[in-house]
């Protein structure tokens, strides 16, 4: 079974930065697109960005220039780099690896994470 573990988030003042990271296990042999979602209290869960096994990247406006997302294949692993945040940024943060597939199996499958809550406050 495959397994996504996020760390990094925490509290923080606006203006400061949080680095999260997400590593996946489980007999992994290829991930096609990681990615960072974010739910917010009484909103719906909304991408934050994504990065393809390309190294292409894609992120919500709200984020642009401020966030970096990259991924180490090796070690199957996405970061989320979050500098200049905003108390708007606050919600629990979210990983998913789509295109998930194991060693010795010919199935494509998506996994999220448990989450990690960002607060973002003075």
């Amino acid at each position: 079974q495959v397994q996504l573990v996020e760390s990094g988030g925490g509290l923080v003042q606006p203006g400061g930065s949080l680095r999260l990271s997400c590593a996946a296990s489980g007999r992994i042999l290829s991930i096609n697109t990681m990615a960072w979602y974010r739910q917010a209290p009484g909103k719906q869960r909304e991408l934050v960005a994504r990065i393809n096994s390309a190294d292409t990247t894609n992120y919500a406006d709200s984020v642009k220039a401020r966030f970096t997302i990259s991924r180490d294949n090796d070690k199957n692993t996405v970061y989320l780099q979050m500098n200049s945040l905003k108390p708007e940024d606050t919600a629990v943060y979210y990983c998913n690896a789509n295109g998930v597939r194991q060693y010795g199996s010919s199935w494509f499958r998506d996994y999220w994470g448990q989450g990690t809550q960002v607060t973002v406050s003075s």
